[in-house]
């Protein structure tokens, strides 16, 4: 059985700067966990925490319900693959694979056999005596990931591994990645700060900003049922209407708008009192064009620009003075014609908008 892990309230200092807050969560054996966010926000710190590389100024990680404390990097039960994959260049790829299973001193023939054995699983066999600087770039993250997993972790640590590749090879090594960890079976935790990597690889994923983490949920409750204004404007795009409470309703939440009344959910189940200060969140593929005259939950707005992006068509609007974008889909390859200058009737259903509270009202509720 792979390991489970667990930060207990961690939290990292440098000096005066805070670069982990009160980090509290558990991360399953076996699962695939990603932690999301833009540079600086801390999450190389922690993933470098949990290896054994810096230490918490408060707080215990246990791995396998072991305290991590005083326990060494060489010591623990991970290995981790660095961004730049610190592959050896005088080195064959059988031996930059076999390198950890050299150090631990096991024979050549063994070396060899576990390095040709680790190439068939990721799928590059016959191509252990080749050099590094010979294969793609995609292929020499597959020899980064076989090299980690020759020491027989039970924990994989991944600092932004497919920073470097271009849209298309990243796009393919998050299907390899997920098919590697689903065969080995071994807990991987990853770091980016991708939104598509993080939503396609990961069983679950923490967003975090500013040292904090915001949020702890599988990809789909992330991306429709964010419980924070940073995790609903940073995962994915969104429309952002700022209004005032008029009245709640079980989980639904009436505002006033620039744009008029408009309703939506409570994110994260929250109670909001008359008059506090709100934003409404709206994905662009929620919103949709009506023929009729404005109703309930619906608004007027320009169409100022286009795009066509070949699948999906965007319309970019302005409504009250507020900038807002609108994605449909170009179903059977031929999409609508753009709308011309003019006001649409702008809807939407309220069961996929989120209210969450802004300024003063969202520090008050964190």
């Amino acid at each position: 059985m792979t390991k489970d892990v667990v930060l207990d309230h961690v939290s990292i200092r440098f000096g005066s700067y805070t670069a982990v807050d009160n980090a509290h969560l558990s991360i399953q054996g076996g699962e695939f966990f990603s932690f999301l966010g833009p540079s600086g926000c801390g999450k190389t710190t922690l993933l470098r925490c949990i290896s054994g590389f810096v230490q918490p100024t408060e707080g215990r990680v246990l791995i396998g319900g072991q305290d991590m404390k005083n326990v060494g990097p060489n010591k623990r039960p991970t290995a981790l693959i660095f961004q730049n994959l610190a592959l050896f260049p005088l080195l064959s790829v059988a031996e930059n694979i076999a390198f950890p299973l050299e150090v631990r001193g096991v024979g050549r023939k063994d070396r060899r056999k576990r390095a040709d054995e680790l190439l068939e699983m990721i799928a590059l066999p016959g191509t252990g005596d080749k050099k590094v600087h010979e294969l793609s770039g995609g292929q020499r993250q597959r020899v980064a990931i076989a090299r980690a997993l020759a020491a027989d972790p039970d924990i994989l640590l991944l600092d932004e591994p497919l920073s470097a590749l271009d849209l298309k090879l990243r796009q393919h090594m998050r299907t390899e990645l997920r098919a590697i960890q689903q065969r080995v079976g071994l807990t991987f935790i990853y770091i980016t700060h991708d939104q598509g990597e993080a939503l396609t690889m990961s069983d679950r994923v923490a967003v975090m900003n500013a040292g904090v983490i915001e949020q702890v949920g599988d990809p789909k409750t992330i991306y429709n049922r964010p419980r924070t204004p940073f995790v609903a404007s940073f995962v994915g795009e969104t429309n952002s209407i700022p209004g005032q409470v008029v009245a709640q309703f079980g989980t639904t939440v009436t505002l006033q708008t620039p744009l008029g009344t408009l309703s939506g959910q409570s994110g994260g189940g929250r109670d909001h009192r008359p008059g506090a200060a709100c934003l409404l969140f709206i994905r662009p593929e929620q919103l949709f064009t009506s023929g009729s005259a404005p109703g309930a939950n619906s608004f007027l707005a320009d169409c100022e620009a286009e795009e066509f992006e070949g699948s999906v068509q965007t319309l970019h609007l302005k409504a009250a003075g507020l900038p807002l974008r609108l994605c449909r889909m170009n179903a059977g390859g031929l999409t609508a014609a753009a709308p011309g200058p003019g006001a649409l009737t702008i809807g939407y259903d309220p069961q996929a908008a989120i209210v969450l509270p802004q300024g003063a009202d969202a520090d008050a509720a964190a």
